[in-house]
């Protein structure tokens, strides 16, 4: 099967499964994307004045269709509001789906996160996530379901949240899952990184390993052209790899990770 939209876990929000980052998009890269079924943006680092700009643009005439995760960059609690507020102006929204944390490493803040919830209590903010690079965090947080969705890192080179992640989250009313850095920051697509005799991977290739996984619902994707997002979309109407590509991607993955 094709790759149809997901609902994201306890989230409820419905996403198409190629997300979009603002790694520096143009304008045209996210209107392509919009008009080809992409609608989870995460609103992360690189923030551009053009994406923002496209950004309030759709959202109002499709704000329901949207979902828009906004990265929580304020380690402390009195500025999480203002930056809250901040980004709400900047893209002329009424609220957030998904105010997304990036620290954690060793133990929560109460208080960061207290403050966040008085502003889901208020409706600027739908739902918490959590980025970490700590994998047994999530299945820790996860007893107290704070939050409502992951960003995780994985990829054909990183799999340890194959065994240390995924397993540990519940199947039925779970946390919707969004991944990043799917092409391992372009490795996996250089030459140079791939075993020889192998065939190299496309950002297609990366997307659909990431995507094949069922717990997996969103991979976000950061393209720098129009070119690039074209090409990315495709992966839209492609199925899941069979056994003998993950094969593939594992062992070419394993060999980047080994010349690491």
């Amino acid at each position: 099967m094709s790759f149809e939209p997901a609902i994201l876990g306890r989230t409820g929000l419905k996403a198409g499964r190629l997300g979009l980052g603002s790694y520096g998009n143009s304008s045209e890269v996210v209107e392509e994307a919009f008009e080809h079924g992409v609608n989870y943006f995460y609103w992360g680092a690189l923030r551009t004045q053009k994406m923002g700009r496209v950004l309030r643009r759709l959202a109002k005439r499709n704000r329901e269709k949207m979902v828009i995760t906004v990265q929580n960059y304020w380690p402390s609690e009195g500025l999480i509001p203002k930056g809250v507020e901040n980004v709400l102006r900047e893209l002329r929204l009424d609220y957030a789906d998904i105010l997304l944390f990036s620290t954690f490493r060793r133990k929560l803040n109460r208080r960061a996160i207290d403050s966040a919830l008085q502003l889901k209590e208020k409706g600027l903010i739908h739902h918490l996530g959590l980025a970490c690079h700590h994998r047994p965090r999530y299945a820790e947080v996860e007893k107290e379901k704070i939050f409502d969705l992951y960003h995780i890192r994985y990829n054909a080179v990183h799999r340890g949240v194959e065994k240390d992640v995924f397993p540990l989250l519940p199947e039925k009313e779970g946390p919707g899952i969004a991944i990043y850095t799917a092409t391992c920051w372009t490795r996996l697509l250089r030459p140079n990184y791939v075993p020889k005799g192998e065939r190299i991977p496309q950002a297609t290739d990366c997307y659909r390993f990431v995507l094949s996984h069922p717990s997996v619902q969103v991979c976000v994707s950061g393209p720098k052209n129009i070119k690039q997002i074209k090409e990315n979309l495709k992966v839209l109407d492609m199925d899941s790899m069979t056994e003998e590509e993950l094969v593939w991607m594992r062992r070419v993955g394993d060999h980047i990770y080994g010349k690491k």
